[in-house]
């Protein structure tokens, strides 16, 4: 096996540095935020954003003002991409359906998929106003019928964007407050004087809310471990050097850490793809956030066969794949560990991040070894249940459920099925002892 790295990004003991500094910082701040509420979410407002507004959550006044900014056309196509995001979670929804069987004679099983009572749903917006993610979170979470949505996302440019707040309230908001980081995510998952706590939070930030909602899961539920962008491209000598430098690049002006790896069997293509970065690189307007996470986290990979970037792709387990081969379905087929996949030259990751319908809120660090994306799904819980309807079914199972019990040591467990058998069976068993075994013809 020959695996070539022709670029590599920073060491991983490196990375490891900056994390740990992230996570000292996080829990300080939410201790703070968990002692001192609403006070502390408004320092830390001032600090980072410079806001402090009269009231975080908006009024539904502002609410009109800022979506009577937008044009008609801004507008449109804001619903348009939610009108493609509701129909898939609307089709993912109607997969899941409630069940109810009869396993044994009078014996009755189900399950019911039971929305989360109430969800935070966070929407990024320091650097750019990320008006995709409030479809994504948002809007999915009201398909999924979640009675209580709130939704926090910063200031940008010293107040509240109008394009990302006309898409949380179009997408079925029922809250809405100007905050972001960790005041955002620690006040929506441990409430304040005025913010009621949620059972769970949702949507993509960067290494701080990701840090912050890993710290609070336990305490409230989340969607997933959702860090910094991740993308990596598969491609051979059926794409150029344009097309993967444009796909790389095209991620990683979300941050300064967002990893961007070539993988491919083309040493020609892998060496132009070097030279159309730099060239992009110079002309991009983005370039100076791009530079940074393609200087210390893009990575360019040569395999000699498929075979070989397949298992380095799940690998590495890349939040976004872009797979332009002569072999895409073979890819699909074949790869276990992913975010999303994009599947050939004609689709690309900004048509999953911004309108094509499938949720942007992935898996990253190689979470997709262990998890999909956020999804209708992740806003349903699956409760089961149990009927038993006659006396002969209590007793049948009973009496295993006795022998059983008692064969861990669990004698008042065994005395739940005991007391059935005695009841329902009318079959003596002396109390703290498993009842008898029976023949079938008995």
């Amino acid at each position: 096996m020959t695996i070539e790295y022709l670029k590599r990004g920073k060491p991983e003991a490196d990375r490891a540095e900056d994390d740990a500094k992230t996570r000292a910082v996080v829990e300080a701040t939410l201790k703070d935020i968990e002692t001192r509420g609403d006070t502390a979410v408004r320092e830390l407002s001032e600090k980072f954003d410079n806001y402090s507004p009269e009231s975080f959550r908006l009024s539904q006044a502002q609410i009109d003002e800022l979506i009577g900014q937008l044009t008609d056309r801004e507008l449109e196509d804001i619903k348009f991409a939610q009108a493609q995001v509701r129909n898939f979670a609307q089709a993912q929804r109607d997969s899941m359906l409630d069940i109810e069987v009869e396993t044994l004679p009078g014996v009755i099983l189900g399950h019911k998929n039971i929305p989360v009572q109430s969800v935070g749903c966070y929407i990024p917006g320091g650097k750019f106003p990320m008006v995709a993610s409030a479809h994504m979170s948002v809007a999915t979470a009201s398909v999924a019928g979640v009675p209580r949505i709130i939704a926090c996302t910063p200031p940008f440019e010293g107040k509240p964007n109008a394009a990302v707040i006309a898409a949380m309230h179009l997408g079925g908001a029922h809250e809405i407050y100007v905050m972001g980081g960790i005041q955002a995510i620690g006040a929506m998952a441990l409430g304040t004087e005025t913010i009621e706590p949620v059972h769970m939070l949702v949507g993509p930030g960067n290494a701080f809310v990701a840090e912050a909602k890993r710290q609070l899961f336990g305490r409230v539920g989340i969607d997933l471990f959702a860090g910094p962008t991740e993308t990596m491209v598969i491609a051979d000598d059926t794409v150029d050097a344009e097309m993967c430098a444009t796909d790389l690049l095209g991620q990683a002006e979300h941050g300064y850490n967002s990893p961007c790896v070539l993988l491919t069997n083309s040493r020609k293509l892998a060496e132009e793809t070097l030279s159309e970065v730099d060239r992009i690189l110079d002309i991009l307007p983005t370039a100076g956030t791009a530079r940074v996470s393609w200087e210390e986290y893009g990575e360019v990979i040569l395999c000699d066969t498929y075979d070989e970037m397949l298992q380095v792709a799940d690998d590495i387990a890349s939040e976004h794949v872009q797979v332009m081969t002569d072999r895409d379905d073979w890819f699909l087929e074949n790869m276990t560990c992913y975010g999303a996949l994009f599947l050939g030259p004609r689709t690309n990751v900004s048509n999953g991040d911004k309108v094509i319908g499938t949720n942007h809120t992935l898996p990253t660090k190689k979470a997709g070894r262990y998890t999909g994306g956020l999804w209708v799904g992740k806003y349903l819980k699956t409760h089961s249940y149990q009927k038993v309807l006659t006396d002969e079914a209590a007793t049948l199972i009973g009496e295993y459920g006795s022998r059983l019990c008692m064969l861990e040591g669990f004698v008042g467990h065994a005395e739940q099925c005991n007391v059935r058998v005695r009841r329902y069976g009318g079959i003596n068993v002396p109390y703290g002892e498993a009842a008898p075994y029976r023949d079938a013809a008995e």
